[in-house]
């Protein structure tokens, strides 16, 4: 019996409806701009006036106390990065030279960066569509297959090297099911370390992504819904793991009243006081941000509604996403497809984007080992990320 063939997506509709929510704007629609105003200025200025503007006064301190406020947790360290974040976590975990951290290769390339930075290896596994995020069952079983305890540890039978972690990403801002991938990662012995760059106001169950594992790391980018200009954060609930990671990135230096000691290797990545005042004003913005991204996700979801070909992606139940990115799935792999879409809301002054590059195709990442990333390199080929500034939703009614 011969099913009827699906409508494609037409590259001009899809257009012609981000345009109903977007306007005519007489430049270019970035894809996520930061919202600055005078509340940031004035925060700046006044850094700038007391001359706190390195990594010493009271702004980082208060950044940190105010973030971990808002996400449920007792300890925030603030960091130069999301990526410095990462790293700091990932060797407070204990993953060390020559390890496997098991990630998604389906997210930015710093994750997997900050992987290497130990020395460690990535371990790429599958995702899966619900939330873009690791396949808690697919996991599990790859690494009943994959992997087996030795001496008590979790060893990769086919590399021989230890399996250290599990490094889960909150992609596009979407919570992963923490809950889940942390019993793969209690059954399997493994420490979880989440990866919530992008995520920030995000939540799952009534719990804050990266706020499930050991620990989670948070970045401020300028891209990201509240922006330090640069930086990140390493957030979690383990006094001890708090106060190593915040010894790491302040150069290992032991505390003292004028002398300069160390007692081990140390990073200089603490966020600066400046970057920290910026910050400060933009989560004081958080409520009006989340909401602001709310309705544009909303009005691209009616905007989007009935097109053939295509759909705007929901978070499933239970959660409530930030919506750092809106992703528009094309119903059916198609490279070529969703390139048309791209250079269509290019030419019309969208800036939209594909997902990453899936790791596994890199070139530094080629060799690492993998579970089977069908639904990975499928999704790949259908996403396209759309203008989702939150300044975008604040024009809509």
């Amino acid at each position: 019996m011969n099913r009827p063939a699906r409508s494609a997506a037409d590259p001009a509709a899809i257009v012609a409806a981000l345009r109903q929510v977007l306007g005519t704007a007489p430049r270019p629609v970035a894809l996520h701009e930061p919202l600055l105003g005078p509340e940031e200025q004035a925060a700046v200025a006044a850094a700038v006036a007391e001359g706190w503007v390195s990594t010493a006064g009271p702004a980082v301190a208060r950044f940190e106390a105010v973030l971990a406020s808002l996400l449920g947790v007792p300890h925030a360290i603030a960091a130069s990065s999301g990526t410095a974040a990462l790293q700091l976590a990932l060797e407070v975990a204990g993953v060390g030279p020559g390890d496997e951290v098991v990630l998604p290769a389906l997210t930015f390339v710093a994750t997997a960066n900050a992987v290497a930075y130990r020395g460690a290896h990535p371990h790429f596994a599958d995702v899966e569509p619900g939330t873009l995020g690791l396949d808690a069952a697919a996991l599990d079983r790859h690494l009943d297959a994959a992997a087996e305890r030795r001496d008590g540890r979790l060893v990769n039978r086919a590399t021989g090297r230890r399996i250290a972690a599990l490094l889960p990403v909150h992609a596009f801002g979407l919570p992963a099911d923490a809950g889940a991938l942390a019993a793969v990662a209690a059954r399997h012995g493994l420490p979880l370390v989440e990866d919530a760059a992008e995520a920030l106001g995000s939540t799952r169950g009534g719990r804050a992504a990266g706020t499930q594992g050991l620990a989670g790391a948070l970045s401020f980018n300028g891209n990201k819904i509240v922006t330090t200009g640069g930086g990140g954060a390493l957030v979690t609930a383990d006094a001890d793991l708090a106060a190593r990671a915040r010894h790491l990135a302040a150069t290992a230096r032991l505390p003292h009243a004028w002398a300069f000691d160390h007692d081990r290797v140390g990073y200089n990545v603490r966020m600066p006081a400046l970057n920290a005042a910026l910050g400060l004003a933009q989560l004081a913005r958080l409520p009006a941000l989340l909401a602001a991204k709310a309705r544009l996700h909303a009005a691209y979801r009616a905007a989007l509604a009935g097109l053939p070909g295509v759909a705007l992606h929901a978070p499933p139940s239970g959660v409530t996403a930030n919506h750092w990115l809106n992703v528009l799935l094309l119903d059916r792999p198609d490279a070529a497809l969703r390139d048309a879409v791209l250079a269509a809301c290019h030419a019309a002054g969208l800036h939209a984007r594909p997902a990453w590059t899936p790791l596994h195709r890199l070139p530094m990442y080629a060799r690492a080992p993998c579970a089977d990333l069908a639904v990975t390199e499928a999704l790949a080929a259908r996403i396209v990320c759309l203008p989702s500034g939150p300044r975008l939703g604040l024009a809509l009614p």
